[in-house]
């Protein structure tokens, strides 16, 4: 027991959990009246870019959104956390990307998520970044697919794009086909770092590219409150940004670092751990943002 508060603080999180676990299965999801294709992006590795992107995906799946995730990074973590096949030879994002398929013939069902969708990412879109340079509208070629895939394919809601950790052209790719830009913070030193180059590319993709393209959301991640460092960098990331950054913070949690390597998300691995509720959270308050810039509600 804490001596100074007199509280037992496994009991508080326990309290906490129970709390945020009865508010989340009362809530209702928003639901963006079209589709909006979303950029999970961050060229710093380690900030819990991929972890972020399937976490939300699973968890708005839950809420009851039908959700698309595309892999866009060669390493291929989303596709194992998601549980879908991505071996060498498996129809990907790469084929989509250099015009050999459409998203319709690579797109494969999330074996936990009845609602999420899996364009899974091979060791062959390492190779992308070359072949681009010499095809034909090489800004363009997943918003060309993106574009006949949401007007043709299965009915969905949202796009969660988990982009790689650079700004080659397979992130300029996928920033021409994204409605908004989400980045995850993480919670240490020099969290900043390198952002102004990403909102710097942002901005010019904006102004020529895509004229559509904001960043909408943040999300601070790997967070020990406890700490004056996770505290102060949240107040530093608040005071820049303003309303951008979600509410909701991701704590540091084992389960979460746990359920990729059993090829699940921790929304399906242990849905009454802290992170686990907190990827729900954040995925409640992002239903809400998306649901808004589409007009409704």
């Amino acid at each position: 027991m804490d001596e100074i508060s007199g509280v037992n603080p496994l009991a508080a999180q326990v309290a906490e959990n129970m709390r945020d676990r009865i508010m989340l299965d009362r809530s209702t999801f928003g639901r963006p009246s079209s589709p909006r294709v979303v950029a999970v992006a961050n060229q710093k590795g380690g900030v819990g870019k991929t972890t972020t992107t399937v976490n939300l995906a699973a968890a708005l799946g839950v809420g009851g959104l039908r959700v698309l995730v595309v892999d866009a990074d060669a390493q291929g973590n989303a596709s194992s956390a998601l549980g879908v096949d991505h071996g060498a030879g498996v129809p990907s994002t790469y084929d989509v990307i250099i015009g050999e398929a459409s998203f319709a013939d690579v797109v494969q069902q999330c074996p936990d998520q009845e609602n999420v969708l899996v364009c899974p990412a091979t060791i062959d879109l390492s190779g992308a970044e070359i072949e681009l340079v010499d095809l034909d509208r090489r800004e363009h070629r997943i918003a060309d697919a993106m574009e006949e895939f949401l007007e043709s394919g299965p009915e969905v809601d949202v796009v969660m794009v988990d982009c790689p950790p650079s700004l080659g052209l397979v992130t300029l790719n996928v920033l021409v086909a994204a409605d908004e830009v989400l980045i995850p913070v993480q919670t240490e030193y020099y969290a900043l770092e390198g952002l102004s180059q990403l909102l710097s590319t942002i901005e010019r993709i904006s102004g020529s590219l895509n004229p559509r393209l904001r960043v909408s959301t943040m999300l601070l991640t790997m967070a020990d409150r406890r700490t004056r460092l996770s505290q102060e960098v949240e107040e530093e990331v608040r005071s820049h940004f303003g309303e951008i950054p979600l509410q909701t913070v991701i704590p540091r949690s084992i389960r979460v670092s746990e359920a990729p390597s059993y090829g699940q998300t921790v929304i399906t691995y242990d849905d009454r751990c802290a992170g686990a509720l907190a990827y729900r959270k954040a995925a409640l308050e992002l239903s809400w943002r998306l649901q808004a810039a589409t007009g409704q509600g």
